[in-house]
């Protein structure tokens, strides 16, 4: 309450707010049963008023499970509004519409009180690796396919485990031991986040959030209306097409600057497709308002008052606004591919000082066992969700990012660990040459990634691909990165998207795409090009070709 709080006091409770979440977001990771939230950080933490309104959330995670789950606490509060929950209490849903988009992902909800009051509220969301049904990938028609779907409801009430919700959940997973663990784990960080916040009301006095809460929102949201202010006020529009599953899908943009607001509309779009590449609104709502925080105040907070100032729309039917019982599991594919699209919209409000397009989708395929009753090779049931990365576009006046995850910012997961969590060898993970778009500044490179089962056996992958057929597109004179390519040593090739069947013996190789380049590949450095050379990064008859290199040695 900033009318109780000095200045240096509310600077430092709203610090104080800042690492609680982190911890929260900490406490999630190193308790996670589930490596891609471990080791990769495909998460979400944060704390809400007790209107379901985020105040603040965790750098740790990713903006498609941030930006969702700020809208998705005041589902739980309609559904169970807070003056009927009880300490002790923890909610919980994988519902896509409710929530992140996908069956996959799990929020929880945990409200705090203090001396029997309702206080606040701590959400958390991780991706559990599976959830029955087909598994994680495109191929469902509809979400009934596509694993166990759970509404709205309570995973503790009053401290109390629901058993039969849990049993439910682990009689439907491949992997029960991680499905229970995860819940535990997202119930255990939410837990860590209410307990240090009760003890920050007590050191600074405050029986309730409700003013500093109201101010951090407000200051929040006048900043966001100051740095909208600057721009000039017209509509903007930016195309994109993507690979899709089994058909090109089009991704059409206008971005319309007000005095205060922006709104984002994706009419135009392609419609709704017949597989698992649709997009939930509040996915698309997520990642769309991500790009515009990556350039219009990105030092503001984020939380529920930064975020009034964007508005973004979808027709009904539209792939980006899907509704049930669409399939939606790999909604990431497309939902991924969004931020690129916004920033080159606000790249001619922003006299083109934008990045150029990058590989965008996260190449995070599942490995599984397959059932091999012919085969005499030790056979293990196995399921596994490792993240590889392209590259990113060129940023402004510096070269891309090599093998690194933009827009959704979660990391490699280690080899040692897929190998310790999988009966799979990894024969070869390097940066794939020739893979960044060329340019004065060059795309950020993918890498090339050879995989074969320890024990000779077939296993399986589901595939969610993208940028195999319409790669990152340069701008300015830069040229597109490398395509993203699946196939196996022996030859056969593979499309982007889809579940196969690895025979065994096999090696299979995935080749990342590689970031657009930015600018005339005419001006750029020759020394930065006889860097790259040394490097690996380029090869010298590319070199040559491109940058009329010519070798010192």
């Amino acid at each position: 309450m900033k009318s109780a709080l000095t200045d240096l006091q509310f600077q430092l409770a709203w610090n104080r707010l800042l690492a609680i979440v982190e911890e929260q977001a900490q406490v999630l990771m190193r308790t996670a049963f589930s490596t891609v939230v471990r080791e990769a950080g495909d998460l979400s933490a944060g704390v809400f008023d007790t209107k379901g309104q985020m105040l603040a959330q965790a750098v740790t995670g990713t903006p498609g499970h941030v930006n969702a789950m700020a809208r998705a606490v005041g589902n739980f509060l309609v559904v169970h509004p807070l003056g009927k929950l009880k300490e002790g209490d923890v909610l919980l849903t994988n519902d896509p519409w409710l929530a992140t988009g996908h069956l996959n992902d799990f929020t929880v909800v945990t409200p705090v009180f203090q001396r029997n009051r309702p206080v606040a509220l701590f959400a958390s969301t991780s991706h559990i690796a599976d959830v029955g049904g087909r598994g994680f990938g495109p191929d469902a028609n509809e979400v009934f396919e596509e694993g166990l779907r759970v509404p709205i409801t309570h995973l503790f009430k009053k401290g109390d485990l629901n058993q039969t919700l849990m049993e439910l959940v682990k009689a439907n997973v491949r992997d029960p031991v991680i499905a229970e663990g995860d819940l535990y784990s997202l119930t255990t960080c939410n837990q860590s986040g209410s307990t240090q916040l009760l003890e920050t009301m007590e050191e600074f006095g405050l029986d309730s959030l409700s003013d500093l809460g109201s101010s951090i929102l407000q200051l929040s949201k006048s900043a966001m209306e100051q740095e909208i202010s600057k721009l000039p006020n017209s509509t903007y529009r930016h195309s994109m097409t993507v690979d899709g599953y089994d058909e090109p899908v089009e991704i059409q943009c206008a971005l319309t600057i007000n005095a205060k607001d922006i709104l984002i509309d994706f009419s135009g779009s392609s419609g709704i497709s017949d597989f698992g590449i649709n997009v939930p609104l509040p996915y698309t709502e997520a990642y769309a308002s991500f790009g515009v925080r990556c350039l219009v105040g990105n030092e503001i907070p984020n939380n529920a008052g930064s975020l009034e100032t964007i508005r973004v729309t979808a027709p009904e039917h539209c792939i980006l606004n899907a509704k049930p019982p669409c399939a939606v599991s790999a909604r990431h594919a497309l939902g991924q591919m969004l931020p690129d699209v916004v920033i080159a919209c606000l790249g001619e409000a922003l006299n083109g000082e934008v990045p150029a397009e990058g590989a965008s989708c996260i190449w995070n395929p599942v490995f599984m066992s397959v059932n091999t009753p012919n085969v005499n090779a030790p056979s293990e049931q196995f399921v596994i969700n490792p993240i590889f990365n392209g590259g990113t576009g060129a940023r402004i006046n510096r070269d891309g990012l090599s093998t690194t995850a933009f827009p959704s910012g979660v990391r490699t997961t280690p080899t040692e660990v897929n190998e310790v969590t999988a009966p799979l060898i990894f024969w070869e993970r390097e940066f794939l040459q020739d893979s960044g778009g060329e340019g004065e500044y060059q795309g950020g490179a993918g890498q090339r990634i050879q995989i074969e089962h320890a024990h000779g056996a077939p296993f399986a992958i589901s595939k969610m691909f993208d940028r195999v057929n319409h790669p990152a597109r340069g701008k300015d004179g830069g040229q597109p990165g490398s395509r993203g390519r699946v196939y196996l040593r022996g030859g056969e090739q593979f499309r982007g998207k889809g579940k196969e069947k690895i025979p065994g013996g096999e090696i299979l190789v995935l080749e990342t795409p590689g970031g657009g380049g930015s600018g005339s590949p005419t001006q750029r450095n020759p020394e930065m090009v006889s860097r790259d050379v040394k490097n690996g990064l380029i090869s010298k008859t590319e070199a040559s070709r491109i940058y009329g290199y010519t070798s010192q040695d």
